[in-house]
């Protein structure tokens, strides 16, 4: 995989929620999704990239259902941006694009829960806006195993560059 340019990429942590990352997920477990996603901002952040951390609300309930927070280790740290989303994709109504326009960013590294939710509809609504779209299937599960691989497989080599997280980590010269 080519360099990414820090100055320019963002890393979006999707629902990284305590009442997600304890779905039963495959073909990763969510704390294995979590340790990769936490590998990718460790690296942003070194590297002077944007770190988003988008959490999920459901429509209707207040309060949210039990879980719905952050996972402390996660974020948002100082300098990242804080996205709370009512769907399933990072960009509708929640300023995101226009943010990350600002900072001059036009590279995506996505990861988070879940594969073919969360995770697919930022990666496509992301590259359909212009952004470069990068995707690392070992910082993403879904539901079950086939719907994962089936986004990996058929959808994101179409949106963008599929990669391991180590591969992104390097690229972005962490």
């Amino acid at each position: 995989m080519e360099p990414l340019d820090p100055q320019r990429t963002a890393v979006v942590l999707i629902d990284l929620q305590r009442r997600i990352v304890d779905l039963p997920t495959a073909p990763h477990t969510g704390p294995e999704v979590v340790e990769r996603c936490l590998a990718l901002a460790d690296a942003a952040r070194a590297t002077g990239a944007t770190v988003v951390v988008v959490r999920a609300d459901r429509p209707g309930p207040d309060p949210q259902p039990p879980g719905s927070e952050l996972l402390p280790e996660v974020g948002p740290r100082d300098g990242d941006v804080p996205v709370v989303k009512h769907s399933w994709g990072a960009f509708h109504r929640t300023g995101l694009d226009a943010t990350l326009r600002e900072r001059g960013v036009d590279t995506l590294i996505i990861g988070g829960l879940v594969t073919n939710f969360g995770v697919e509809q930022t990666a496509r609504i992301g590259e359909e806006i212009g952004y470069r779209v990068v995707l690392p299937h070992d910082a993403m599960s879904g539901l079950d195993a086939y719907a994962h691989e089936f986004a990996v497989d058929y959808v994101f080599r179409r949106l963008g560059t599929v990669c391991t997280t180590a591969e992104a980590v390097a690229a972005l010269g962490g």
